[in-house]
């Protein structure tokens, strides 16, 4: 092709100088001559009227941008009309005037409240691998189910986030899915740790934050105390 350009430069009195290389161009600004060379030597550009690419519907040929591309008068299915290049529709880079991102960005109007920050951390932490929190949840192999995919799925099954409470699986093992999950306190969640440490005391066996409850001992004391003496010295220093 690189060829016959050159012939049909020389035919057109072209040659090889640069200062004519733009041509006019009737339907918009100057196209360059390679590009419409090319264009004859490709054949007849595609006709795209009444064809559809995502929201866009094609209504007209429009012009050539200044490379030769063609360009197309669309409608979006919103009623917003603009010219779109071929290329653009042809690659799916383009799918609508920018309604389709904005709906599918918010569409449920509750993008700033407390629920929705506790769905998207829930994601981010199983599903981000940069997430701090990723190494005890994706990183173990939970996943969300696909009916949570969906935040108002999400919202239907858990409602709103109960003031004081954290979301919490019931088996620590288990996915967050709708049986497995609910509402739960600090010390709920505590008592639910795979790294819980359980305290045989005068005959009873209960998490460290029930003792510390009961006890009336700070938390991080009477783990410190554990750390360097038994429960019954413990207890009562």
């Amino acid at each position: 092709m690189i060829a016959n350009i050159c012939i049909i430069r020389a035919w057109m009195g072209l040659g090889s100088s640069p200062v004519k290389n733009w041509l006019p161009n009737s339907s918009g600004g100057p196209i360059h001559a390679n590009n419409l060379i090319r264009r004859c030597l490709m054949g007849k550009i595609i006709d795209l009227t009444g064809q559809k690419f995502g929201r866009w519907t094609v209504i007209s040929k429009a012009r050539l941008d200044k490379y030769g591309s063609s360009m197309w008068l669309c409608q979006c299915e919103c009623g917003t009309k603009e010219i779109v290049r071929r290329y653009d529709l042809r690659r799916g880079l383009t799918k609508s005037c920018g309604c389709l991102r904005k709906e599918l960005l918010i569409t449920h109007g509750m993008t700033n409240t407390t629920i929705y920050a506790v769905w998207k951390s829930m994601r981010r932490r199983c599903n981000k691998p940069n997430d701090p929190g990723y190494k005890n949840y994706g990183g173990r192999g939970i996943t969300i189910c696909r009916r949570w995919d969906k935040f108002e799925n999400f919202y239907a099954d858990m409602g709103d986030k109960p003031k004081g409470l954290s979301i919490e699986r019931v088996d620590n093992y288990g996915n967050y899915e709708p049986s497995n999950c609910k509402w739960a306190t600090r010390e709920e969640q505590d008592r639910n740790k795979r790294n819980n440490r359980i305290i045989k005391y005068e005959g009873r066996e209960q998490c460290l934050t029930d003792w510390a409850r009961e006890s009336g001992i700070n938390y991080r004391t009477l783990c410190s105390r554990l750390n360097k003496y038994p429960p019954h010295i413990a207890f009562n220093i």
